[in-house]
Order: C-alpha cells, then structure tokens, then sequence
C-alpha cells in the first residue's frame, strides 16, 4: 500500500527532506540514522513548514491523552448500547466533546509525517501523507466521530437504536494495543506488569460487552418474563440501573468462567443463541489466555525476553559489584542500543556480515566514500586507497554518554564520526577536563594509532552517535601496500597538529618527529618525505632499511630532486653514498643539478659535479628557454658555466633565442648571440628568430642581428615558406593584428590562453605591434589581459615554471636583491619582503618609481623596490 502511495507520487518524494537530527535520531522512541546518513545528506534536514514529526513532544502529549479517551470510549461505547435507549444528560455531553477531540486528531493526522519502514525517513510531503491515511484508517477513524444523534436520523430503522452506531467507536481500541506493545519495550516499566495488566484489561473489556449484550437482549425481549433476568424479578426495569448493570456483569463473568449456571440461565431462544456463541467466544479466549498467551510469551516475545533478562543480569551485576552509577548507565545504555541495532528489522551489520566481500565493499563505499574522502587525514590520497579504506570499516552505534575510547588504553582502532558528536577529556588529578569537541566528519583516536602510544584523550558520546571504526592493523596493512598514501597520511598528520597550535599537540609534535628520526613508526614512509622535511637522520634510517634511493613519487621526483631543490646538502650526500643517481630524470626531464642551479645552492651544485653530476644529462634546451622566460641572464649565465650548450632547441624545436625575441630582452639576445644562437634557425611552425623580430617590430634586435658577424648575411629576415602562415604585406585598409607570437610561434586567442608557458606581456609603442595594439584596445584584450595576469600570477595556471619577481631593498642595500614567487596580494608580497629583508616595507614600486597598488598590476619577471613610510 505506501509502495503503491509512492509510485503515484513520485515527484513528492523528490522534495521530500527528513527531520532535525536532534529531534529524529534517538535512543528511546525515535529511529535510528541510516547507515553515511550525515555523508549523503547535502542540505540541512528541515520538516517542511506546518508539518509535524511523530516524535515531536508535544504530539506524543495529544496521543497519551487520546489514549486515556479510548479507555473512557471502550468501557461507555457497549454500555449505551445495552442500557440506553437514546443520549442522556451529562453522558451524551461528554460523548460529543469526546468525538469532537478525535475528530480534531482526524484532521490534525493530515500534517503529521509518517515513518517509511523501507527506507527509515521521515515522509513529509502531504500528498503522500494524505494519501496513505486514506488508504489506512480515515474511513473508519470518521465513522467513529460522527454524532450518535445524527446518525440515528440517517440509519433505518431498525438500525436506528441509540447504541448500534455507537459500537463502530471500538475502532479506537488498536491505540491501545500500540500502547502495551511500547510499554513492554520499555525497561523503565516491569515487563510482567504490563502483561498482567493487558490480560486483565482484556478479561474486563470482554466481561463488560458481554454483560451490556445479556442485558440487550433481555430488556429488547417481547416478554420480558421469559428473559434470564426475569427470573429475579417479574419487573425488572424498577430496578436502579446500578443494580441491573451489577447483575448482568456477574451473570457475564459466571458464563466465562464456566463455573456453572444456578439461579441464573438463558431462558428464551434468543438468549440461548447468544449464549452459544458467546460460551464459543469464550473457549477462543480462554485458549488464548492459557495456551496462546503462554506460547506468544515464550516464542514471539523471546528477544524481548532476552533483552529483559540481559537487562536484569546486567544490574544486578551492577549493584552486586558495586559498580559506579555512570558506568551502570553506560551499561544499561549500550544494551538498549544492541537491542535496537538487532531488533525490528534493523540487522544492519549482519546483513553486510551475511554478502560477499566484494557487494560488502561496493555498499560501504556507497555510504562512507565521501564522508571518509573529506577527513584530514585522507586528504590527497589515491581513489585505490581510499577504497580499501572504506571497505575495512565498521559502522557502529553508541548511546548518549558512553565512553568510546578510555585515556591511556592501547591504540587498536580509530573512529570517524558520522552522525551525532563526541567530547575529547583530558583527565589530570582525577579532574576531567573537556578538550575538545567532535563533530561529523572529524576523526578520533588517530595520534595513537600512527604513533602507537596510548589513548590521550577519553571520547564520549554527547547523544546518539553512528561512528566509523578502523581497526589499526588493517589500516598498517592498507597503508604497507600504499607507501606513497602513507607518506601523505602522515604529511597531513604532522600539518594538522601543527595547525592546531596547541601546547599539547606540539609536544606530541616534538615526539613523532623524534620517532621519525630513529625510525620508530610503524607508518611506510618514502625518502621523498624525509627529504622534504630535511630531515637527514629518517632519511638514513629509511637507507638502512633498504629503500630504493632513486625511487621516485608520482610526478618521477625522486628525494635528489627533492633535496637538490631545498639545498639540503646533508641528504644529498646519504643519497650519494647509497648509490643514487645524480643524473636522474623527472617527468619532465629535470635532473637534481638543474634544481641546485635554479636555487644557488653552490655547495650543493659542487657537490654535484664532483660526484658525476651532468646538465647535459636534461633537457638543456628547456632549461634555457625557462631562464629566459624568467628574464633571468644569470641563471643562464649558469648554464654555460656547468656545461649547459644554450643554442640547444626543445623538443618543439624552439630555440633560447626564439624565446628572448618574444620576450623583447635585447641583453639576453646579445648573450645568446655572443654563445652561437642561430637567428635564422627555424622552429616546427617555421619561424627563425630574426623573422619574429622584423615581424613584432625589435629594432633593436634587429640591430643585433645585422651587426652579428655570421658565415651569410641575408638582406632581410627570410620569411618562412610555409603557405599556412601569415605574411606581412601593405595594407592599403584599416590594419588588423597580427597574431600574438610566442616562442617563436603564431597563437590563437585559445592557444595563448591554454598554452602551458608563461609569458610577459610586452608593450613596444614604436613598433607595428604596439600600434596596431592601441588602435584595437577593446573588452576582448581587457579579458585577455586579466586572464594573463591571472595565469602569470599562478592562479589556475598549468605552467610548469611559477611566475616570479625580484625584490629589491634599497634602505638596506641596493646591490642585494632576492627573487620570490608572485603571491595572491600585495600584503603576503610586503611580508615575504619584510622576512627577506629584516625590513618592514610599506609600499611596492616598480624601477621607474611608480607605486603598485594592486597584486594584478605585477607580472611575472617584474623587478620591484620596497620602500617604507619616509621613502
């Protein structure tokens, strides 16, 4: 039938949202969370507006009162239909108010939300809700409200007696069984003492309607001498109603009990007909009292049996030991919970226990995979690993103000919480102290299962909490086979206490680096992580162990690179000593020299050379073409001195020299020169350097290349022969741009958006390109132009070379000047400047003396001056 409600209404379940987790999720009459709850839901869980939660206090106040007006309803309904002939005083009154207030829950039902016994949510969208009580109980829940008196009025005649509608208002009697069967969950309550009292309240019902019906039938007789009550009296009807209700009670329970008829027994046929049925009845139900009772007891009850019967054992064990009151809590608490998890249809855990290991895994990353993917300890890590992550871990649920894990016990899991909060306690002189707070999301007990020390903190349960487990074995194993995740696991273990700028966590910090250094953790590290730490003595342990010293990251860095970068000249000698390579390539064909020369590491570099270290072993040409990019003549001045042949094209056969021409350095042009440059050596798109040069109007490159002595001399700069590239010619028209050129090269407006190089916007207003430029300034070129400063400031950019910019201070010394990448603003660029420099700089100028009052302004190759307030 719901499945039915909601296949009509499908889209209503699309906008369906479920209630506050504080409200929905508890431990005594509430529903559990589903299993990632928190991790699939993206907006905050919000009743719609009008809509009522069952759960909600209130409502539960309207249905206990409601229940006390069934109890008024079973015992007046079959009284007015034996004893009353039509509505009297005070009585109809009251039957009136009382139908009036069932008709308000009648109405009110239409905007309370309804559980979903498939997928544990609370369904708010009232189409649904009304759907699903129409089909349920509305029809009968309105029968039963209806007015005695006009239902008189309405029925036939014969139906028409004051009582026969009345009866229709037992319906009102399942909110009582509902009832009982809550109170028999609850431990609060004596589990014998509700059933008793059930039993009773069934024995009394069926005597009460019994009596009403003997008496019906003899007061509705043609003779009432021939009745079982006119046995007592010739005129029964003078005597008080009192003493006719009192007889016909006692003649009803002699007739259950079978005790035998004496003074008192059925006269005419009608009586004797009920009375057969009724002795029937009354073998069904003393059969249900005896046998059947017995057997649901043992049988259909047995796990609430058992549960009760766990919950005594567990108290008496409680008072017998005279265990602390918090704990015996606690205990009782987590069984209540266990109860729940394995009762009503809630076996989660041994439904996932029951399937294979691989549905096992598929349906844990449903559930977990981005909650876990959002925890800082994951963070970068490989989809592979994560994976085997999710699928090692157990969902778990914990009662308010239960201890999950105890200060100093032995590390063997660690818990992410998914729903619900935690408190972390720090006990010092027997006084607990809270810590701090755990929400969703956050992760517990990790410092000592990566350090393998004991517990720090006590975690408890602020309310109903469904947490993650991991044990730390399985979590080692995951990691043992994914030395690369491990190392980033503990990168950002280390970051995040470091982050956290807490006394405790830096000690803790102080000591895991210590463990790192004497090679005490458990957690596979890689040399890469001890040479980015310049951390020499884990890097020596990590040799000893037998790591590879050339292995390498996913990026094909090895720890020399890494080392070669930092300057780290110890690290580069354990490695040198066991036998690395100084020759080695990265992905993109860098060798550890090439970094040294890049950082003026030149103890490091001598290092280098004199252990057979190489430039030539890289990609020479792409070292070139960086240096001149960054418009930087000494870096390659020191190509040339390490053995570096400049000249050397990339792999796309652009040239040094094609790269200085685009940029329009003439100092860098005469260098390359000076080294044998070629100007008229071509790239793949068939443009030479003195090509590009008469083309974006150099005049003076173009100087340097008639005045550079070569074997032949052309006239004029050969223009390449490529049909498919454009040609200078008159024009006679209005003039268009010529495209961009970069690296010696034409671009699109796309290539130079998505080419992966950097280069420096350059303004030559003498040139043809300068003035086709200014005569075409539009929004397009705006656009451009932000997106290069975007890209030449290392926004998004996929540039294998960082923007960057020299810094120079001339209230400290003006010989000295520090190259520094291009920040995110101008303030981070005024505080590098003031660490560099021990100098606290106001104001960014450019050489020529003009303030920078935005990082956007800065492009990359820039020399900038810091000056302070008097300046």
């Amino acid at each position: 039938m719901l499945g039915g409600s909601m296949a009509t209404c499908g889209q209503e379940l699309e906008q369906m949202s479920s209630v506050d987790q504080g409200s929905q999720y508890s431990l005594s009459d509430g529903i559990l969370p589903s299993l990632g709850a928190a991790s699939r839901n993206h907006r905050k869980p919000k009743l719609r507006r009008f809509i009522i939660s069952p759960f909600d206090p209130h409502y539960k106040i309207w249905q206990s009162f409601l229940i006390c007006l069934v109890f008024y309803t079973a015992w007046v309904c079959p009284f007015e239909f034996g004893f009353l002939d039509k509505a009297k005083g005070p009585l109809a009154i009251t039957d009136n108010v009382v139908n009036g207030l069932f008709g308000i829950d009648v109405i009110l039902t239409f905007f309370v939300a309804y559980l979903d016994k498939t997928s544990y949510l609370l369904i708010d969208a009232p189409k649904l809700i009304a759907l699903r009580y129409a089909k349920t109980w509305l029809a009968f829940d309105i029968i039963s409200t209806i007015p005695s008196e006009v239902a008189q009025q309405v029925l036939p005649h014969p139906l028409a007696n004051y009582g026969f509608f009345n009866t229709l208002r037992l319906w009102r009697l399942r909110r009582v069984s509902a009832m009982f069967a809550r109170l028999e969950k609850d431990r609060n309550y004596s589990y014998f003492w509700i059933r008793c009292c059930k039993l009773v309240f069934v024995t009394l019902f069926t005597v009460h309607c019994g009596g009403c019906i003997f008496y019906f039938l003899a007061a509705h007789y043609r003779d009432p001498k021939r009745t079982w009550l006119g046995l007592i009296t010739d005129n029964f009807e003078d005597i008080s109603l009192w003493n006719r209700y009192v007889t016909s009670m006692y003649w009803s329970i002699i007739t259950l009990t079978t005790t035998g008829y004496g003074d008192l027994h059925p006269v005419n046929t009608q009586e004797m007909i009920f009375d057969i049925f009724y002795m029937l009845f009354n073998v069904g139900l003393q059969a249900y009292l005896i046998g059947n009772m017995t057997n649901l007891i043992v049988h259909g009850t047995a796990r609430t049996r058992q549960f009760r019967d766990t919950i005594h054992a567990a108290s008496s064990f409680a008072l017998r030991n005279q265990i602390p009151d918090r704990l015996h809590e606690q205990m009782l608490a987590h069984l209540c919970l266990k109860y729940r998890t394995n009762s009503e249809g809630l076996q989660q855990q041994e439904t996932l226990d029951a399937l294979p290991h691989a549905i096992r895994s598929s349906i844990s990353h449903y559930l977990f995979n981005s909650l876990v993917d959002s925890v800082y300890l994951f963070q970068g890590v490989s989809r592979d690993m994560l994976f085997q992550l999710v699928a090692e871990m157990k969902a778990e649920y914990f009662p308010p103000k239960e201890d999950v894990i105890l200060q100093n016990e032995a590390p063997t899991d660690f818990y992410i919480v998914v729903t619900g909060s935690v408190e972390l306690i720090l006990q010092k002189n027997g006084v607990e102290q809270v810590f701090c707070e755990a929400k969703t999301g956050d992760v517990f007990g990790d410092i000592g299962v990566l350090c393998y020390r004991p517990q720090l903190f006590t975690v408890r349960t602020k309310g109903l909490c469904q947490l993650l487990r991991l044990n730390r074995t399985a979590f080692l194993n995951i990691v043992q086979a994914n030395v690369g995740d491990g190392t980033i696991i503990m990168s950002n273990f280390l970051q995040h206490l470091r982050e956290m700028k807490d006394p405790i966590m830096e000690g803790i910090l102080t000591d895991v680096e210590h463990m790192l250094a004497r090679g005490k953790m458990d957690m596979p590290l890689s040399l890469g992580f001890a040479a980015k730490r310049n951390d020499d003595l884990l890097l020596h342990q990590l040799l000893r162990r037998g790591s590879d010293p050339n292995e390498t990251d996913h990026n094909g860095r090895t720890a020399m690179h890494i080392a070669a970068s930092n300057g780290s000249q110890h690290c580069a000698t354990l490695l040198l000593e066991y036998g690395c390579d100084p020759n080695i390539k990265d992905s993109e064909e860098n060798v550890p020299l090439w970094e040294a020369i890049m950082g003026k590491h030149e103890s490091l570099i001598k290092l280098l050379l004199e252990n057979g270290a190489e430039i030539t072993s890289g990609n020479v040409g792409n070292y070139a073409c960086a240096a001149v990019e960054q418009n930087n003549l000494e870096l390659l001045k020191d190509i040339v001195r390490y053995g570096g042949d400049v000249t050397l094209p990339k792999s796309d056969a652009t040239t040094a020299l094609h790269t200085a021409v685009s940029e329009g350095n003439a100092e860098i042009v005469k260098f390359l020169l000076e080294q044998g440059a070629d100007s008229d050596k071509r790239d793949s798109y068939g443009w030479s350097p003195r090509a590009l040069a008469e083309h974006q109007g150099h005049e003076e490159i173009m100087e340097l290349f008639q005045n550079k002595s070569e074997v032949k001399k052309p006239t004029t700069a050969p223009m390449p022969n490529d049909p498919q590239l454009p040609r200078l010619v008159k024009f006679q028209s209005e003039p268009t741009i010529p495209p961009y050129v970069r690296d010696g090269r034409p671009n699109s407006e796309t290539q130079w958006l998505d080419d992966t190089r950097l280069r420096r916007v350059n303004n030559f207003p003498n040139s043809l390109f300068g003035i086709m430029s200014a005569a075409n300034t539009g929004e397009r070129e705006k656009d451009l132009t932000k997106a290069a400063g975007n890209l030449a400031r290392g926004g998004h950019s996929k540039s294998k070379y960082p923007a960057r910019v020299t810094l120079s201070c001339p209230e400290k010394s003006a010989s000295v000047a520090k190259l520094v990448l291009v920040p995110e603003s101008l303030q981070q660029l005024l505080d590098i400047g003031a660490k560099k420099f021990q100098f606290c700089p106001t104001k960014v100028l450019t050489k020529e003396g003009a303030e920078i009052e935005d990082i956007e302004l800065v492009r990359d190759g820039d020399l900038l001056v810091l000056v302070g307030d008097g300046a």
